[in-house]
C-alpha cells in the first residue's frame, strides 16, 4: 500500500467536514461519530489500521462426548425397554412410544390416531381428567401425550422419589383410556375449532398443500387431525377399535431414562406392563406417493400482501444409507450453519426475513422442502432464486468450506441434545422406532465429519431434480402470476382458497356438493357452518405442527427426530416443536 493511499488521523475529520458540506445532516453526524469512536494503530511495518483488526476468535477444539450407558431388554410380552443411566439430575424420564399414528387411520375417518391420542389423558377407567391432572401434579411432573403419522407417544417426567408413582399414571393411561362421551365431544370440538383458525394462516395452507402434492394420496399427504367432516363420524367405537388393534405391548418401545438403575427400571416396567397380553399387529397397506412431477399450484388470497412459498420434492426415508450425507446437502442449501438459501434471499437481495430448506425423512418415504415469504410485488424473483439453488446444488460441486460450516453445525451442537434425560430418551427412542443401531448415537459426531464433498455430490445429482419440483405459492396470485409469466413459469393452477379441497384429485371442490373435504369448503373460514356443524373445513394443523418460522416440522418421525409433541396439551417439552424429540438428526 502506498503513503497516499494510507489512512491517516488527519483524513478522518476531513471526510466528517465533507459530508456535513454535503449537506448529509444527520447521517452525516452519525457517519462521523462511527469513523471517530475507531481508533487508528501503527503497526510494525509503518502502516495505519483501525482498532480492533483481529479476526473473530477460532472455535475450541471439540471435546469427546461420551453417551451415558444404556441397556435394551424385550418383556416376554414383547414391550421393549431402553434404560439409560443418567445421575446429573434427580429426574426420570419416560416415553411411551407406540408403533402407529394417522397412517393406521381408517379409511374415511381421518383423524382417528389423532383423536384418540388426545383422550388418553382425558379419563382412565379408573382416573378422570381432572384426577389424572391432579396426580401428575402433586408429585411436580409432567404428562403429554400425541400423535404423528407414523406414531402416538405417551411422556411422563417426575422426581426420582416419585418414579414408580409415573410409571404407573403412564401404563393407566396408555393401557385403560375410558374415551368417555363427553371428553371426545369436547375434544372434537376443539380440533374443529384449531382447524377453523389454521385455515385463515397462509403459512398452514402452503404447507399443508405441499405434502399433499408430494405424496398424494399417501397418508403422509393426508390431513393427519382429519376434518371436520372426518372427526364429526368418528364414532367412541372407531376410538376403542384403533387402541385395541394397535395399543398392544408388542407394537410399543418404552424408554426410561434418568436417575436410576436399570434393574430398578426394568422390575418397574415388568410391574407396569409385564401382565399385558401381546396381540397380532395388523398390517397396513397404503398407496405409494406419486412419481416426481413438476407441478405448480396457486392458492389465490386476494387479501395478502405476502407471498407463502414452499418448493421441495419426495426424497429418501429415515432408515437409508445416505441418509446422512442428503441430510447435509440439505443444510447446504438452507439449513443450519450454512444456508445458501438465506445468504441469497436475505443478505443479498433482502427478498425476505429469512429462508430455509429440511429434509423430513420419515418411515415409509421422506421429502425435502424449501420455504420463505416474500412482499407480492417480488414473488417471481424470490422464485426464480429458489428453484436456481436446487439447481446450483444439483449441477456443481459443493466447497468443503460450506460443507465444513454444515458439518460443524450438526457435530458442535450434537452435546446439546444429550443434556437431559428427556434429550437422552429421545435419541434413544430415534434410532430404535426406525430400527437403527442404538451405537449410532455415540459415533454421530464422527459419521458427520466423514461425510466429503464427493459424497454430497453425488447425492445431490442422484436424488435432486430441479425439473421435477413441487411449487405451491400463497397469496394474491393476480400481483403475481404475470412476473411468473415474465420468468417462463407458465403451467400454473390458480385455485381459489375457498375451493381448495385437500381430499379432491383436482385440489378443487365441487361446487356442486354440498359434503365436500376441502379445507376451505362452505363451513371453511370462508364458508357457513350448516345444520348446526360444520361439514367442512381445514385439514391438520400445519404439518410444521405451529412451528415458528426458522423450526422444523414434521409428522410423525421426521430428520431422524421423534416427532412426538405435534398435539401436545399439558406441557411444551424443549424447543423447536411442541412435536419433537431431539434437535439433531441421528
Amino acid at each position: 500500500m502506498s503513503n497516499a493511499q494510507r489512512p491517516t488521523p488527519n483524513a478522518q475529520p476531513v471526510r466528517c467536514q465533507s459530508l456535513w458540506k454535503l449537506g448529509v445532516g444527520v447521517l452525516g453526524v452519525v457517519l462521523c461519530v462511527s469513523a471517530a469512536s475507531a481508533q487508528l494503530e501503527r503497526t510494525s511495518d509503518g502502516r495505519f489500521v483501525f482498532w480492533p483488526a483481529e479476526s473473530p476468535p477460532r472455535p475450541l477444539q471439540a471435546r469427546s462426548v461420551k453417551f451415558p450407558p444404556y441397556e435394551v431388554r424385550m418383556l416376554p410380552n414383547g414391550l421393549q425397554v431402553i434404560t439409560v443411566l443418567h445421575h446429573e439430575q434427580p429426574a426420570v424420564s419416560m416415553r411411551l412410544l407406540v408403533r402407529a399414528g394417522s397412517v393406521q387411520d381408517p379409511p374415511g375417518k381421518v383423524g382417528v390416531a389423532s383423536l384418540a391420542a388426545s383422550l388418553l389423558d382425558q379419563g382412565t377407567v379408573t382416573r378422570s381428567a381432572q384426577a389424572i391432572a391432579e396426580n401428575i401434579d402433586f408429585i411436580g411432573g409432567a404428562l403429554a401425550t400425541g400423535s404423528g403419522s407414523d406414531l402416538t407417544f405417551v411422556n411422563v417426567v417426575v422426581m426420582e422419589d416419585s418414579f414408580d408413582v409415573g410409571m404407573n399414571l403412564l401404563a393407566d393411561v396408555a393401557r385403560n383410556p375410558a374415551f368417555a362421551a363427553e371428553e371426545i365431544e369436547r375434544q372434537k370440538q376443539q380440533a374443529i375449532s384449531s382447524l377453523q383458525v389454521s385455515g385463515n394462516d397462509p403459512d398452514w395452507v402452503a404447507s399443508v398443500l405441499f405434502e399433499r402434492l408430494v405424496y398424494g394420496f399417501h397418508p403422509y399427504g393426508l390431513p393427519n387431525s382429519g376434518t371436520p367432516e372426518t372427526l364429526s363420524a368418528i364414532t367412541r367405537g372407531d376410538l376403542q377399535q384403533f387402541h385395541r388393534r394397535y395399543f398392544v405391548p408388542n407394537n410399543m418401545i418404552l424408554a426410561i431414562v434418568g436417575d436410576v438403575t436399570s434393574e430398578q427400571a426394568f422390575a418397574a416396567a415388568e410391574r407396569a406392563f409385564g401382565e399385558w397380553p401381546p396381540a397380532e399387529v395388523p398390517p397396513v397397506t397404503v398407496v405409494e406417493p406419486p412419481p416426481l412431477t413438476r407441478r405448480i399450484v396457486i392458492v389465490d388470497k386476494p387479501d395478502a400482501v405476502q407471498t407463502e412459498i414452499r418448493i421441495g420434492q419426495l426424497a429418501i426415508p429415515r432408515k437409508h444409507d445416505d441418509y446422512m450425507a442428503f441430510d447435509l446437502a440439505v443444510k447446504i442449501l438452507g439449513g443450519e450453519g450454512a444456508n445458501r438459501l438465506h445468504r441469497v434471499l436475505r443478505s443479498e437481495r433482502g427478498l425476505t426475513y429469512g429462508a430455509q430448506a429440511d429434509t423430513e425423512a420419515r418411515k415409509q418415504a421422506g421429502h425435502v422442502v424449501a420455504e420463505t415469504d416474500t412482499r407480492t410485488d417480488t414473488t417471481g424473483e424470490a422464485l426464480r432464486l429458489m428453484v436456481e439453488e436446487f439447481s446450483r446444488l444439483q449441477r456443481d460441486r459443493v466447497s468443503q468450506n460450506e460443507l465444513s460450516d454444515a458439518q460443524a453445525y450438526l457435530a458442535g451442537s450434537f452435546p446439546l441434545t444429550i443434556e437431559t434425560p428427556g434429550d437422552i430418551a429421545a435419541q434413544v427412542l430415534n434410532v430404535v422406532f426406525y430400527d437403527l443401531p442404538v451405537e449410532e448415537i455415540g459415533t454421530f459426531r464422527e459419521r458427520v465429519q466423514a461425510v466429503r464433498p464427493d459424497d454430497i455430490q453425488r447425492v445431490a445429482r442422484q436424488y435432486v431434480r430441479p425439473d421435477r419440483l413441487s411449487i405451491v405459492l400463497v397469496g394474491n396470485a393476480a400481483a403475481f402470476v404475470p412476473q411468473l409469466q415474465r420468468l417462463g413459469f407458465t403451467d400454473v393452477e390458480v385455485i381459489p382458497i375457498e375451493e381448495l379441497d385437500l381430499m379432491s384429485a383436482t385440489l378443487k371442490r365441487d361446487t356442486r356438493r354440498a359434503d365436500s373435504f376441502g379445507p376451505f369448503g362452505p363451513s371453511g373460514p370462508f364458508g357457513r357452518v350448516r345444520s348446526g356443524r360444520l361439514t367442512h373445513g381445514q385439514t391438520q394443523g400445519n404439518p410444521r405442527v405451529n412451528v415458528p418460522k426458522g423450526r422444523k416440522n414434521a409428522s410423525g418421525l421426521s430428520n431422524g427426530r421423534l416427532v412426538i409433541e405435534r398435539r401436545i396439551k399439558s406441557v411444551t417439552f424443549k424447543t423447536r416443536i411442541d412435536e419433537k424429540l431431539v434437535d439433531q438428526p441421528l
